[in-house]
This record gives structure tokens, C-alpha cells and sequence, in this order.
């Protein structure tokens, strides 16, 4: 099972994370480094600091070179998935391939109506975000890469003779994670999916991941697809105590039991480079001598 850490982008300086992330390039226990996507601080209803995450990831990268870097998980309402198709293909550049695409449909109703974004309806969002999708596998493609290169009719994100110049560095572009929870999202991950993401919000919830492991399962077998590759990812506190740290332990090992393939520990980003190295040797040491994999 394969590691991963996470600094939330909020409440916390650039010297900080900068440091942080300059840390954790020389630390063997982790696979990647991840991201959260806020406008502002996601612990208020409105305001509070927030570093933009696919810039911030673009100025951290060269601190983890071979290390996966990925975003848990962007906001589609955000971006145009075209524009994020464009990010993306130079962060995978950046990254020498080893860009995770993080993608949901966003729910955060503050920074929507503080910035004027529109937030539609549950049932436009996952459309959208079905669209998106398609946009970034069209633009990931061969096709892609040169004239007369994708069209695609769609109410959202038509494309007409759209290229994506100069195209990813991995083939078919970054892996696209899924955060979507309720059955269409859970179709879309099984069907055009490489990986789905545990929630922000569900942190440490082995009942809820394992229930909906299970329910991507289904819905694989239902479309004829192996599940063999694709990605369940879960995500866990390190917290700040030794009895936390124990307890980050053993929700990682009963997530591994129950199928996770990375578990990503979620860090305090303001405890800075000292919380990180913390967390290695008091949480992602111990699940590592745990359950093994890769690292």
C-alpha cells in the first residue's frame, strides 16, 4: 500500500509549506504529496487564507522530485476543464508524469457565493462534471496533440478541432481520481475513473470507505470493467498527540484490510516541517512496517 501526505493549503504561511514540502523530498516513507482546492479557508462558512493549489503545486514540485503529486480533490466548478486540461499537462511536464488529477463536483457554498461563482443544483454539477471528464480524456488523447486534433458536441464544454500543444509527457495524461460519493458519482469513477478519493469530510471513516469500495466494485462488475489498477484511496489525521498517532495507525491498517491501495495521513499544515517529520516516524513508519508496499 502505497503512502501519501497532505498539506491543506489553508491557514498557513508560504515559508511554512514551502519548508514542509522541502522536508518531505527527503523522506523515504512517502509515495505523494497531496492537495486540497479553496478559495478561502474550508473550516469557515466565508473568508480566511487559502493558497490556489494547482500554482502552489507548479512552485512545490522540484521539492519531491519522483514523488506523485496530487490534488484531493479539485473543484470542477472552479475551472474550465479545458484550462484544467492545459494546468494539468504542464504539472504532469513538471512532474516527469507523476501528476494525480484530482476532480469533484465542489460543494462548498460560501467561496461560491463570495466570488461569484455559480454553484448549480447536485444533479447539473455531477452532469458537469461528467462532461469534464470527457474534456480531459479528449485532451489527454493522441488525438489531441496535433491538427485537425478533438471535437466533441456537449452542452457544458463543446470542443471544436481543439488541440492540447505540446500534449502530456505520460501517455493518455495524468490519472483522473474521482471524489464523487452518491451513485452517479460512483458510476462515473467505475466507469471512466482511475482511482477514487475518500472525502476531506470523511477522514479516518473506514465503515464509509469500505461501504463505498464496495459499491465501485458493483458498479465495475456492472459495466463489464477490471478493477485490477485502479486506485481506492483513503485519507487519515495524523493528529498532534501520541495517542492520535497510535490511532492514525490502526484506521490505516483497517483501511488497508478493507482495500485501500494509499492511504494519504493529513497533517496540520501550520505544525510545518517539524509536524511532517512527526508524522513519518510516529504514523507513516508504523504503517508501513505494518502492512508493506511501496516507497
Amino acid at each position: 500500500m502505497r503512502i501519501g501526505f497532505k498539506t491543506s493549503p489553508q491557514a498557513v504561511d508560504w515559508s511554512v509549506l514551502d519548508a514542509t514540502w522541502a522536508l518531505a523530498g527527503t523522506l523515504d516513507v512517502f509515495d505523494s504529496g497531496w492537495l486540497n482546492d479553496h478559495l478561502s479557508d474550508v473550516r469557515q462558512s466565508r473568508h480566511g487564507p487559502s493558497y490556489e493549489p494547482i500554482t502552489l503545486a507548479a512552485a512545490l514540485a522540484h521539492h519531491v522530485p519522483g514523488r506523485d503529486i496530487g490534488f484531493a480533490v479539485l473543484s470542477n466548478t472552479f475551472r474550465h476543464p479545458a484550462v484544467l486540461a492545459k494546468q494539468a499537462t504542464v504539472l504532469d511536464a513538471v512532474t516527469g508524469g507523476r501528476l494525480l488529477l484530482g476532480l469533484g463536483a465542489g460543494w462548498h457554498v460560501g467561496e461560491h457565493e463570495t466570488f461569484g461563482i455559480p454553484l448549480p443544483p447536485i444533479g447539473e454539477r455531477i452532469d458537469r462534471l461528467i462532461s469534464a471528464v470527457e474534456v480531459l480524456k479528449a485532451l489527454f488523447s493522441p488525438e489531441a496533440a496535433a491538427p485537425p486534433g478533438v471535437s466533441r458536441q456537449d452542452p457544458f464544454y463543446p470542443l471544436v478541432e481543439a488541440t492540447n500543444e505540446p500534449p502530456p509527457v505520460r501517455p493518455g495524461g495524468p490519472p483522473i481520481y474521482l471524489g464523487g460519493q452518491k451513485p452517479r458519482g460512483i458510476a462515473l469513477a467505475a466507469r471512466r475513473g482511475d482511482g477514487w478519493l475518500l472525502p476531506g469530510v470523511n477522514v479516518g471513516d473506514v465503515d464509509y470507505f469500505s461501504a463505498r469500495r464496495d459499491e465501485l466494485l458493483r458498479a465495475m462488475q456492472r459495466v463489464g470493467r477490471d478493477p485490477s489498477g485502479f486506485a481506492f484511496v483513503g485519507q487519515v489525521a495524523a493528529g498532534s498527540s501520541a495517542a492520535d498517532h497510535r490511532s492514525a495507525v490502526e484506521v490505516a491498517r483497517a483501511m488497508a484490510r478493507a482495500g485501500a491501495t494509499e492511504v494519504i495521513v493529513a497533517l496540520d499544515p501550520a505544525s510545518g516541517p517539524d509536524g511532517l517529520a512527526i508524522a513519518a516516524r510516529e504514523v507513516a513508519e508504523p504503517i508501513r512496517e505494518a502492512v508493506g508496499g511501496a516507497a
